[in-house]
């Protein structure tokens, strides 16, 4: 059977676009591996109607709407290879090896994080450690909050992550990314900075106590934010030829189209930065309405 669209990624923008393309009554399956970015995190936020979510929940009620749509199927399984017919459409393969035709495609499988290797990081990311201040800073307002972060950036995401809190440090982990300006600057905000490397962070069932310094200094700190490098899921952007932005995202127009003609990206992917929820969902959407264009316009 030839489907319309085959949808790479289950995530908020994955489900937003076969929400869609199933209310148009177009034959759709959707693949997902089951390996969120954010299945780390307890509650999902700044999601309107579903603030505090569970990201689990979030796509379990994503899955139940899409039940009234028959043309729509969803598989937990992997994508691990797509490639462009003669014909001008495409042929994906599960990583099990099963073949499905489509006349267009959707990436929508997001990013993986690679963070910091800092002993402790990972016990506590997710739980008092997070990624991103708009969807965790209300629950640790006012706390005395980290910065952890060893690029230029760091000092946007202090001056955004002091709107949450003013007990605030910031850590380059070794890294000499703040200008001595930025660095007066932001002490003179009553902020402290340390450029040291870290030997570790302490705590205790996900919730952080302090950073330990290497060289033995140690700040308690009970909360915070962390950067990571991102990459893209699955390689099959790049396998395909789709065009990258100079952050890493598939380059798209206003309908989700990227630069190879039939393929479409939504989500993470697709923006890199900022990496929200309702903005993910809403790229889904705005691809799935590209994807139908096309569609119409070829069969019109």
């Amino acid at each position: 059977m030839m489907l319309d669209c085959v949808i790479i990624g289950g995530g908020p923008a994955g489900l937003s676009a076969a929400l869609v393309l199933g209310r148009s009554r177009r034959h759709v399956t959707l693949f997902d591996n089951n390996q969120a970015r954010n299945k780390v995190t307890h509650e999902s936020h700044g999601f309107l109607t579903r603030d505090g979510v569970t990201p689990s929940e979030l796509r379990a009620i994503a899955r139940r709407d899409l039940e009234k749509y028959p043309s729509v199927q969803v598989k937990d399984v992997a994508i691990a290879q797509v490639s462009k017919q003669l014909d001008g459409t495409f042929l994906a393969f599960t990583e099990q090896g099963e073949a499905f035709r489509a006349r267009k495609i959707i990436l929508a499988a997001g990013l993986k994080e690679l963070l910091p290797d800092i002993p402790g990081l990972r016990e506590h990311y997710g739980k008092s450690l997070f990624s991103c201040p708009y969807c965790d800073g209300w629950e640790i307002r006012d706390q005395p909050l980290v910065v952890i972060l060893d690029d230029p950036h760091v000092y946007h995401m202090a001056m955004t992550t002091s709107n949450w809190s003013k007990n605030l440090a910031i850590c380059t982990n070794g890294a000499n990314v703040l200008t001595p300006e930025q660095a007066d600057k932001l002490r003179s905000k009553g902020f402290q900075v340390f450029f040291q490397r870290i030997s570790g962070i302490r705590g205790q069932g996900g919730q952080m106590r302090s950073i330990v310094f290497e060289d033995g200094s140690e700040i308690a700190r009970s909360a915070g934010f962390v950067g990571s490098k991102l990459k893209h899921a699955t390689p099959i952007a790049e396998s395909l030829g789709c065009g990258l932005n100079e952050k890493g995202g598939i380059i798209v127009d206003d309908l989700g189209k990227s630069s190879v003609e039939g393929v479409f990206a939504a989500g993470d992917n697709a923006v890199i930065m900022p990496s929200q929820l309702i903005i993910a969902a809403a790229g889904g959407s705005r691809a799935a309405m590209g994807v139908n264009m096309a569609l119409t316009l070829e069969d019109f």
